[in-house]
């Protein structure tokens, strides 16, 4: 069956505070993997790696990517059926307009779409976009028997995880698939359909860019049920490790392949089983892979002491993150965030005298936040910066679609479901909160704002002043182009975004998609 997949423009905020970057979709890569894995005839049109300079404004803010008319253009003739992913609800309204206009040119092609925004709100997607059928969840098993059904002419009703359009326009949503437990089985991400030159090139990877980036996904799901989180809903509460053996097996090919050397892990929660990591790390050094590797969504602390620390550097780990997002044990049981300073501190301690860059996350302005709640997370963050901690985030409060938070403020009437809602995330990173874009009842957005200042000057403060090296080496980085940290990085996208302001709206555009084929893994 001749399948075109998208991967969608995104949303850039060029007033956003924020070392954030969109990269490689990995979940669209294991599709891709899967489908091809399945005799199909793939092509891949990616709007971020063929254009990865064409910035548009739109508002306030700006398109990166291709526009939907050229990815519309780009759509070969004689695809049989389409898939759109959306990994984040705020690209809603352009990946909506995209859907349209592919309806639109091609009305009797099948529209498949999946990732975390369509679990999310399916009916919400359903009712404003002409999409055929969702995939809900993980998505990989669902795919293929989709893809199969539409190619052979079956009944695709009885396949669990899927929504799909009804005669009368309506739409019926089957249960949910049950998880895929053996994750070693599953091929590794197709990133020959990608330009993953285009992303590293121009520094649009995870975390921290130390060379040639691919990413990767050791794990799936995360066992805890933070209010905030959508993972619960995407993933289910179960935990599913790859064994390392296939996660460096993985990593070695693409050293091979492509001459990556820089490998930011994705997971929702990759550290959690202590023998988990020490048996990769010791694996590294036994391959002796020369390799940087990363863990820039935030980790967990509980099993990070001075020896798992010393083995994570020398494996090869620079950087990862730890996210208390309040210094209030009150809101962190509200998040459901089990999570405590000695915990905390314990892994801080054994990651900086190890030499890890270590970075932590805060979130400002969360509903139940009083001002015992603010100040609190401004003296743990005077703590960080004490003892040694390299970099701090600190982002307003905003609620995910379909998260247990937000199904609370929905019951108080606080949230409706519109654009502006979900394109809050692009603006949680702005310099000022405004009032339109505040959940928490406590406090003006000013107030919220100054609050927010509070904790990154007490935590700079404290960093810079004990370790006055930090900033000059901040400067040196800047001035040769290199990041060593998510301050260096926050420094080296703003030039990036200054950069494209500039040549905006007219850039050159990459070929629209890449054909070219490599052996599948084993």
């Amino acid at each position: 069956m001749k399948v075109t997949l998208i991967h969608p423009p995104v949303y850039i905020n060029k007033n956003g505070l924020t070392a954030l970057r969109p990269s490689l979709p990995l979940g669209l890569a294991y599709i891709a993997a899967v489908l091809r894995d399945d005799k199909h005839e793939l092509h891949v049109i990616d709007a971020l790696g063929a254009a990865p300079e064409q910035m548009q404004p739109d508002g306030d803010i700006w398109r990166l990517g291709l526009t939907p008319e050229q990815i519309v253009a780009a759509i070969p003739s004689g695809t049989q059926a389409i898939g759109i992913t959306s990994m984040w609800s705020y690209s809603w309204p352009i990946v909506r307009e995209l859907i349209q206009k592919v309806k639109a040119a091609f009305p009797k092609v099948p529209i498949v779409c999946g990732g975390e925004h369509f679990t999310a709100v399916p009916d919400l997607s359903m009712e404003q976009a002409p999409i055929d059928f969702l995939v809900l969840g993980e998505g990989e098993e669902t795919a293929v028997a989709l893809f199969r059904a539409l190619e052979l002419g079956l009944d695709h009703t009885v396949i669990p995880g899927i929504v799909f359009r009804t005669a009368d326009g309506k739409w019926q949503t089957n249960p949910r698939r049950d998880r895929i437990k053996n994750v070693d089985e599953l091929p590794w991400p197709a990133w020959e359909y990608f330009d993953v030159e285009a992303y590293s090139s121009n520094r649009l990877v995870s975390g921290i860019y130390y060379g040639k980036t691919v990413p990767i996904l050791a794990t799936r799901g995360c066992p805890y049920q933070c209010t905030y989180c959508s993972s619960p809903n995407m993933w289910t509460t179960r935990w599913y490790a790859r064994t390392p053996k296939d996660v460096l097996d993985e990593i070695e090919s693409y050293v091979k392949r492509y001459g990556a050397s820089n490998f930011p892990f994705q997971d929702l929660t990759a550290i959690l089983k202590r023998e988990w990591v020490v048996e990769f790390c010791q694996e590294v050094e036994q391959r002796g892979l020369k390799i940087t590797w990363q863990l820039p969504a935030g980790t967990r602390s509980e099993i990070i002491d001075e020896e798992v620390a010393g083995l994570l550097v020398r494996s090869g780990c620079r950087s990862l993150n730890f996210a208390p997002e309040s210094g209030s044990e009150r809101t962190r049981k509200h998040m459901k965030k089990m999570l405590t300073d000695e915990k905390l501190f314990r892994a801080v301690r054994a990651s900086v005298k190890a030499g890890l860059n270590v970075g932590a996350f805060f979130v400002l302005a969360y509903p139940t936040d009083e001002k015992e709640d603010l100040e609190a997370s401004v003296r743990l963050a005077a703590k960080l910066g004490k003892a040694g901690v390299d970099d701090v985030s600190a982002g307003f409060f905003f609620p995910l679609p379909n998260t247990e938070i937000t199904r609370q403020l929905e019951k108080e009437g606080k949230i409706k479901y519109d654009d502006a809602f979900l394109k809050l995330p692009i603006y949680v990173h702005n310099t000022y909160l405004s009032e339109d874009r505040k959940f928490n009842e406590h406090f003006t957005a000013k107030e919220l704002t100054k609050w927010k200042y509070r904790v990154v000057r007490a935590f700079y403060t404290r960093s810079l002043l004990l370790r006055p090296w930090r900033g000059l080496r901040i400067l040196w980085n800047t001035l040769r182009g290199k990041e060593t940290s998510k301050m260096e990085s926050f420094v080296q996208e703003t030039l990036r975004k200054l950069r494209l302001r500039k040549r905006a709206p007219a850039a050159p555009v990459r070929p629209a998609a890449n054909d070219g084929r490599v052996p599948a893994k084993g």
